[in-house]
C-alpha cells in the first residue's frame, strides 16, 4: 500500500519532509537599500564608539608640533648653502609637515569609515617618508658623491616599498609593519663614521639619540604598552611624544650639518 492510497489515519503518522527555506545568495542580485542603509548605519556606530573611547589628547601633540615643524623647515631652507641642500632640506621638511598634518587631522576629526581608511594608509606611509626624508639632507651635506647616491637608493627605495606595503596590506600585523619602519629606520647605520667625519660627533650622536627615540616609539607602538592615562594620555600619545623628541634630534643634526 503507497502513501497516495493508504488510509487518513495511515497518512498522519507518515513523517513529511521539513519545507526548505529560501536563503538569499549572491546570485540573487545587491541586498536591498534598506540591508545597505543599515549596515553602513552600524559601522559608523562602531567608528563612533570608538572615536569616544579615544584618549582626549590623542592627535593634539602633532597638532601642535605641525606649525613649528613648518617654521623650522623654513628656517632649514634659508641657511642651506647651495641648491642640492636647499632641495634636500625642502624634502626633509615636506615630509615632516606631511607626517604631522596628516597625523593630526586623522587623529583629532572623526571622517568616517572609508575616510579613516584612507587618512590610516597615509598616516602609516608617511612615517616610511620621515625616515627617507630625515636622511636625505644627512646625505646630500656629510656623505661624498658616491655614499650619497648609494644611501639615497636604499632608503628611498625602502620608503617606496614600505608605502605599497602599507597602502594595499591595511591589515597587515601590528608588529610586522613596526619592524618595517625599524628596519628602515636604522639602514644608515653605517654610514655614522661619514657623518661624524664631515659633520662632528654631535651630529653623529643626535642622529643616533633620534634613532634610538624613534625605536622606543616604535616600541611602545608595537606593543601597546605603557598605557599610563587611557582616558586621557595612552599608549599612542607616548608613541607621538616619542617621535617628536627624535624628530628634535635630528632636525637639530641636519641643521648642524647645514650650517
Amino acid at each position: 500500500m503507497t502513501a497516495e492510497n493508504s488510509p487518513p489515519a495511515a497518512r498522519s503518522r507518515i513523517p513529511r519532509r521539513p519545507s526548505v527555506t529560501h536563503r538569499p545568495s549572491e546570485a540573487d542580485g545587491p541586498p536591498h537599500p534598506s540591508v545597505r542603509r543599515a549596515s553602513a548605519a552600524s559601522e559608523d556606530a562602531v567608528h563612533s564608539v570608538a572615536a569616544a573611547l579615544k584618549p582626549r589628547m590623542r592627535g593634539w601633540l602633532h597638532a601642535g608640533v605641525f606649525p613649528l615643524a613648518l617654521a623650522g623647515g623654513v628656517v632649514l631652507i634659508t641657511v642651506a648653502r647651495s641648491a642640492a641642500a636647499v632641495a634636500a632640506c625642502s624634502v626633509y621638511a615636506l615630509s615632516a609637515c606631511l607626517l604631522f598634518g596628516t597625523s593630526a587631522l586623522y587623529h583629532r576629526v572623526a571622517w568616517g569609515p572609508r575616510g579613516e581608511s584612507v587618512l590610516r594608509r597615509l598616516d602609516h606611509a608617511n612615517i616610511f617618508l620621515i625616515i627617507a626624508g630625515s636622511y636625505t639632507p644627512l646625505a646630500v651635506l656629510l656623505l661624498p658623491a658616491g655614499e650619497q647616491r648609494i644611501l639615497l637608493v636604499l632608503v628611498w627605495g625602502g620608503a617606496v616599498a614600505g608605502i605599497a606595503f602599507r597602502v594595499f596590506w591595511l591589515g597587515a600585523p601590528r608588529r610586522l609593519y613596526t619592524l618595517c619602519y625599524i628596519a628602515l629606520g636604522w639602514a644608515a647605520v653605517f654610514y655614522l663614521p661619514g657623518f661624524a667625519h664631515a659633520g662632528g660627533t654631535t651630529v653623529a650622536v643626535l642622529v643616533v639619540v633620534g634613532g634610538l627615540l624613534y625605536t622606543a616609539g616604535a616600541t611602545v607602538y608595537g606593543l601597546k604598552r605603557p598605557d599610563p592615562w587611557p582616558r586621557w594620555f595612552g599608549f599612542h600619545e607616548v608613541f607621538h611624544l616619542l617621535t617628536i623628541a627624535a624628530f628634535t634630534a635630528h632636525y637639530t643634526a641636519i641643521f648642524l650639518g647645514a650650517t
